[in-house]
């Protein structure tokens, strides 16, 4: 199954595509979708918009997932998160494709192993379950580290099925 993972922002968008074969999670893809910052509200979202539907289109993922927004102290800064947040799910699902959504602290405890995690220790641990990943920055870690998150997740579930169809077998 391949999964597209997303790290929303306004700013800088990072994607990135991993493949999950049984176990074992490969790299495909990663990057950054980048809005000028002079540009109005909606010509930035716009331009995320088409950015992120060209990635969804040449990797033609299978599932998606996408970080859940914190509140943080800059309610407008929130906001505008927000919006670049509900680009990031839009464009997926337009495509048909199921977005999960998980915490911060969730993607950090399933990649690192703990919810405080820096940014360093998430391209790190990366970096050795991807082996020969070359990161196109620390929003696309985060967002292949979303992707990891959602395959393992994913993979959890799909146990779990399978378990509850033998027992009721």
């Amino acid at each position: 199954m391949r999964v597209l993972g997303v790290d929303p922002g306004l700013r800088n968008l990072g994607w990135g595509v991993i493949d999950m074969v049984g176990s074992r999670l490969s790299h495909v893809a990663n990057g950054v979708c980048q809005s000028d910052s002079r540009d109005d509200l909606g010509a930035r979202l716009l331009s995320l918009y088409e950015q992120l539907t060209d990635v969804v289109l040449r990797y033609a993922p299978e599932a998606a997932a996408v970080e859940a927004t914190f509140v943080n102290k800059d309610g407008a800064g929130t906001l505008k998160l927000g919006q670049a947040r509900g680009v990031a799910m839009l464009v997926p699902a337009k495509a048909g494709i199921t977005v999960g959504e998980y915490a911060p602290n969730k993607v950090k405890k399933t990649v690192v192993g703990v919810g405080h995690a820096d940014k360093g220790q998430i391209a790190h641990m990366v970096k050795l379950q991807l082996p020969g990943v070359d990161l196109a920055g620390p929003d696309a870690a985060d967002a292949l580290a979303i992707a990891i998150c959602h395959a393992h997740h994913l993979q959890t579930g799909d146990q779990y099925a399978a378990a509850l169809r033998k027992a009721s077998a």
